[in-house]
């Protein structure tokens, strides 16, 4: 008898750990302004509100951003918990980070909504606990301008350090034992929303 297919992810799909209230993202950042921000729950003064900062829901796809928080100015790992309403507002004012010809009627289009929008989508390869790519894509979320201030300053609920977690997931999959690595994964399931955000 052959066992029966398993199911397949869709290509594109937001999937995050979340409640009714808040979705959790991650980001990394060097010591000087993770710390803080965990100990304080808000973003230092240090962290720049004019600056573009992308946000991963995707706690395996932010481990191959930051190399198991061992690349250099990403060796903390945040948790960052934020309003759902915020994060639905971000995704309803983003434009895909490049052009796709299909989805935007043409390249200056594309470019001239890019500068309007506080919001940037990219979608990448999903990950395995070997950082190895997926079929399925994972969300990266770019905030700029008014996105970025909000996310500091409204949007945020809570801020974790999850470097202790991040590091004990690796040992488990460095010495082999990956039931044991996945067992301390973050839960994520697809995220339901009636916001779409823009693929390709």
């Amino acid at each position: 008898m052959t066992a029966p297919a398993l199911p397949t992810a869709p290509r594109y799909e937001i999937r995050a750990r979340h409640t009714a209230s808040t979705v959790t993202v991650y980001q990394a950042y060097t010591p000087f302004i993770g710390l803080p921000a965990a100990r304080d729950g808000r973003f230092p003064a240090a962290w720049k509100r004019d600056r573009m900062t992308w946000i991963k829901p995707s706690f395996l796809w932010m481990m191959y951003r930051c190399g198991w928080a061992t690349k250099e100015g990403q060796e903390t790992v945040l948790a960052v918990e934020i309003s759902r309403e915020g994060f639905d507002w971000a995704l309803n004012n983003a434009e895909l980070s490049h052009y796709v010809s299909g989805v935007h009627p043409d390249r200056a289009t594309w470019q001239r909504n890019l500068r309007r929008s506080p919001a940037r989508v990219q979608w990448d390869p999903e990950r395995d606990l070997h950082l190895n790519p997926l079929p399925h894509r994972s969300l990266q979320l770019g905030l700029g301008g008014e996105a970025a201030r909000r996310y500091a300053d409204e949007w945020t609920v809570s801020i974790r350090d999850v470097t202790p977690l991040a590091r004990q997931i690796h040992a488990q999959v460095r010495a082999g034992r990956p039931d044991e690595a996945a067992a301390l994964l973050p839960a994520e399931s697809p995220y339901l929303t009636d916001v779409t955000p823009p693929t390709g």
